[in-house]
């Protein structure tokens, strides 16, 4: 780490006051003098930086009166009056190891600045005083690198220089700077680990794992993945179904922050060899309970761990918000709402049947209904539910569980996979005995479920009994709304994509661009594509032991099966998504 000095005059740190600012603002046309002279007048003061000050006021521009100074605006019309980049600070695209390397935490706050990227031959720092200069020349003295300031907002620079301080003092057991507190450095850190002294309740491992926790929730991730190397572990977070690196750790630090997650998670901790199970909980930044899954798994340099997470807020969507159009949200309610009978949800892992059958379960549950499920694993604690756990060591398995259930006087029941022909025959007694079953099974599309149920062994006069419908489903990266762009739509690939059906092709449609708020993807969140398959008669009299998929697809869009490319050819209508996202997801359509 840079031994940078603390400079000796205090005049060299001012930066910009609000006075210079209001009048800068006036000469470009951007506030008018009324509100200049006003603040003047009042004479006010604040320990915030200007920017801040002026952004608080919520006034409108002068050239554009529907706008507001918002803060990021102050920020780029200050950079461009700076002849300087201006950067939003994206905390996934920060090596925090490197960056906290370049100088100590009390030079960076003396100067409000903080380093975003270290090559070989050069630094980029970030600052919102581009006055402030005398810092530039004493680092390129000191790094022996070119220094590139770029222009950052403010309360970004405030917030992440304390968090990846504070992360950098945890990982490595730096001294704090500001407190005086010491700890362990580096080599003694890493060096404990070795001799396995490195206890997953030392302070700095318990605030790197904290620090990992809340850092996952607020960037929208579902997945934690901790991978172990050979010289250093890897962090990286699955956000929008897309893996992103995030962070490096010394292997003993990553033996120790999994040990740490493997006591929250009441796993065994001696047992490395074997593959476990746990679940941790933990409250976000606005107070709510989440919970976390968490899996482990032995490789040759450790044990890797995946923390997926659950966000209670999800089950509280109705139909509409998981992407379900109106059609589709009428039919799969008239589905559920069934006084037995079994629906079925299909898709590959990551699809969001977890999501789309909570949410619809929840929205079943009353005082007057007794809900149960049998599940591997319990994805999410749900109170209103009664939940049981598969256990293969007990020979408690989903057929077990079924008939467990059945003895439990339950109304409605949850199956989390049907896997074979013993779970399958289970379910369809449940179903024929006056319950309503809701149950997941991993085929391509709606019309394949029926032609699994076969192939599993499960006579044809059953599932024509039994059968309420099927429900196919994907997942799709969302366009971001801050950055996206139209352009001229492809009425080749637009006719392709809805094949065989004739649906006029829009005019204009949407493509990703990338910005900060989407980390430069072009795509933010995720929505559901769709196919239902309600069992009408036509499609019963065609299920035979000797059943032809083709065949019965076709009658499925004769009776007015929509695939799911059409769902999404309606979402890309919209604006919400891209072609290239829907045929990445869905499989492609049948042969004639």
């Amino acid at each position: 780490m840079a031994s940078t000095r603390t400079p000796t005059r205090r005049a060299a740190t001012r930066g910009y006051q609000v006075e210079e600012l209001l009048q800068a603002l006036v000469e470009d046309g951007l506030l008018d003098e009324e509100r200049r002279r006003l603040w003047s007048a009042v004479g006010e003061r604040s320990d915030k930086h200007p920017l801040v000050q002026l952004a608080a006021r919520d006034w409108p521009r002068a050239d554009e009166p529907d706008k507001k100074l918002t803060l990021e605006f102050l920020t780029e019309w200050l950079a461009r009056r700076s002849n300087l980049p201006y950067h939003r600070i994206d905390p996934l695209r920060v090596e925090v190891s490197k960056v906290t390397s370049v100088m100590t935490h009390a030079y960076a706050a003396r100067f409000n600045i903080l380093a975003l990227e270290v090559t070989d031959t050069a630094v980029t720092v970030a600052t919102a005083d581009p006055q402030v200069r005398e810092w530039q020349e004493e680092l390129a003295h000191i790094l022996h690198k070119d220094i590139r300031p770029v222009i950052a907002n403010p309360e970004d620079i405030d917030r992440y220089l304390t968090e990846f301080y504070k992360l950098s003092r945890s990982v490595y057991g730096a001294n704090d700077q500001n407190s005086g507190r010491s700890g362990h450095n580096l080599e003694q850190l890493v060096e404990l680990g070795r001799r396995g002294e490195l206890d997953a309740n030392d302070q700095h491992v318990v605030s790197v794992v904290d620090w990992l926790l809340q850092y996952a929730l607020e960037q929208r991730a579902s997945d934690i993945h901790m991978e172990p190397r050979r010289e250093r572990g890897n962090v990286r977070f699955r956000i929008d179904g897309v893996l992103h690196h995030v962070y490096e750790l010394p292997p003993a630090v990553m033996a120790a922050v999994s040990s740490r997650i493997k006591i929250l998670a009441r796993m065994d901790v001696a047992e490395k060899r074997r593959p476990q199970d746990g679940r941790l909980k933990t409250r976000s930044a606005r107070g709510v309970e989440v919970e976390f899954r968490v899996a482990s798994l032995p490789t040759v340099f450790g044990e890797k761990l995946v923390l997926r997470i659950f966000d209670p807020e999800a089950l509280v969507k109705d139909v509409t918000n998981l992407g379900f159009g109106a059609r589709e949200a009428e039919i799969w309610d008239r589905m559920i709402h069934n006084q037995n009978g079994i629906v079925l949800v299909t898709g590959p892992t990551g699809s969001g049947k977890t999501t789309t059958l909570y949410s619809s379960l929840k929205s079943l549950a009353s005082p007057e209904v007794n809900v149960s499920t049998v599940e591997d694993p319990i994805e999410l604690v749900e109170p209103s539910f009664n939940q049981m756990q598969v256990q293969h060591n007990i020979n408690l398995d989903f057929a077990a569980g079924i008939r467990a259930l059945l003895r439990q006087d339950p109304d409605i029941i949850m199956v989390g996979e049907i896997r074979d022909l013993e779970t399958a025959e289970m379910a369809v007694q449940a179903a024929q005995t006056g319950h309503l079953v809701l149950a997941t099974l991993h085929t391509n599309d709606a019309p394949s479920a029926i032609v699994r149920l076969l192939d599993l062994g499960l006579p044809s006069y059953l599932i024509k009994a039994s059968l309420v419908g099927v429900l196919g489903q994907r997942l799709v990266r969302t366009l971001c709304p801050h950055c996206k762009t139209t352009v001229d739509a492809d009425r080749a690939a637009w006719d392709a994509l809805v094949q065989p059906f004739k649906v006029a092709a829009p005019e204009r449609i949407c493509q990703p661009v990338g910005c900060p708020e989407c980390r430069n993807t072009g795509y933010k969140g995720r929505t559901g594509l769709y196919e239902l398959l309600p069992m009408s008669s036509g499609l019963r009299q065609l299920v035979v032991q000797e059943l032809d998929l083709n065949t019965l697809r076709r009658q499925a869009i004769k009776e007015g099966l929509r695939p799911m490319r059409l769902s999404g050819a309606h979402k890309i209508g919209r604006g919400l998504t891209t072609f290239e996202e829907v045929l990445r997801v869905t499989p492609p359509p049948l042969d004639d």
